[in-house]
C-alpha cells in the first residue's frame, strides 16, 4: 500500500504541514518511519482520516451553515472584472477553482486578490463565501 509524507497528506488534506505533524503527534493518525527516517502515514490511515476530518468540517467554529457540500477553502488568486460579469480564480491546496459571477456581487463581497476565500461546488454552480 501507498505511504504518504506529512506534506503530501497536508495537501491532500488541504491543511498546513504544521497542523498534519501537529495531528500525527497527537496520534490522530498513525504514522511511521521509513528507511530514512521520514515520517509517513499509510494509504489506508489518510484515507480513514481524511474521511474523520471531513466529518467533522475541520473544526472551524465560525463555518456558516450551507447545504452545498463541497467546499475548497483557498487564497483569491486572480479577479478580473467585466462591466457586468467577473471572473474570480482560488487556489485550494492542489485545486484551481473558476467561478463566473456578477461584478456586483465580487464588489459585495469585497473579493480581491490575496484574500482567503471558499469556493463551495453544487452540481455544475460554484459559489465563493468570503471568510
Amino acid at each position: 500500500m501507498q505511504s504518504y509524507t506529512i506534506g503530501q497528506a497536508a495537501r491532500l488534506l488541504g491543511v498546513s504541514p504544521d497542523t498534519a505533524r501537529r495531528w500525527a503527534d497527537a496520534g490522530r493518525v498513525a504514522t511511521h518511519r521509513d528507511e530514512s527516517g521520514r515520517r509517513l502515514i499509510a494509504g489506508g490511515d489518510l484515507a480513514a482520516f481524511s474521511i474523520e476530518v471531513g466529518q467533522s468540517g475541520g473544526g472551524e467554529e465560525d463555518a456558516s451553515y450551507t447545504s452545498v457540500r463541497n467546499s475548497f477553502p483557498g487564497i483569491v488568486t486572480a479577479v478580473k472584472l467585466g462591466d457586468v460579469a467577473a471572473q474570480v480564480e482560488i487556489q485550494a491546496g492542489p485545486h484551481r477553482l473558476v467561478s463566473l459571477l456578477t461584478r456586483e456581487a465580487v464588489e459585495e463581497l469585497g473579493l480581491e486578490v490575496g484574500m482567503r476565500a471558499t469556493a463551495r461546488v453544487k452540481a455544475t454552480s460554484v459559489h465563493i463565501d468570503r471568510t
